[in-house]
C-alpha cells in the first residue's frame, strides 16, 4: 500500500467556500496537485482535481478507487490543514 509522505498546505485568503489547495505525495515518489480543502454544511471535505468536459460538467481527474482509502486521505488531508492553521504567524503567513 502506498503511503502518504508529505502533505503541502496553500491557505487560501478569498472570500467563498475553498480554504485550501493541496499538494500530496505518495511514497517520496508520486504527488498528486490541487487537491481543494472545502467548507461545506457538514464541514470540511476535500475535493480531488478535476477538469471540466465539453458537456460542462467537472470530471475527478485524480482520486481514490475506494471509501477506505478516500477516509485515509481526507483525514490525513484535514490534519495538515488543521496543524497549518495553528502554525499561522502573527501576520497571517504559513509555515510549511
Amino acid at each position: 500500500m502506498m503511503k502518504i509522505t508529505d502533505v503541502r498546505v496553500r491557505k487560501v485568503t478569498k472570500q467563498g467556500k475553498m480554504r485550501a489547495v493541496v499538494s500530496v505525495t505518495f511514497d517520496n515518489e508520486f504527488v498528486v496537485h490541487d487537491i481543494k480543502v472545502i467548507e461545506g454544511e457538514r464541514g470540511l471535505f476535500i475535493a480531488m482535481p478535476s477538469k471540466k468536459s465539453t458537456d460542462g460538467e467537472y470530471r475527478d481527474i485524480a482520486h481514490p478507487i475506494n471509501s477506505d482509502t478516500r477516509k485515509i486521505l481526507q483525514d490525513t488531508i484535514l490534519d495538515a490543514y488543521d496543524k497549518a492553521a495553528v502554525e499561522e504567524t502573527a501576520d497571517g503567513e504559513v509555515t510549511e
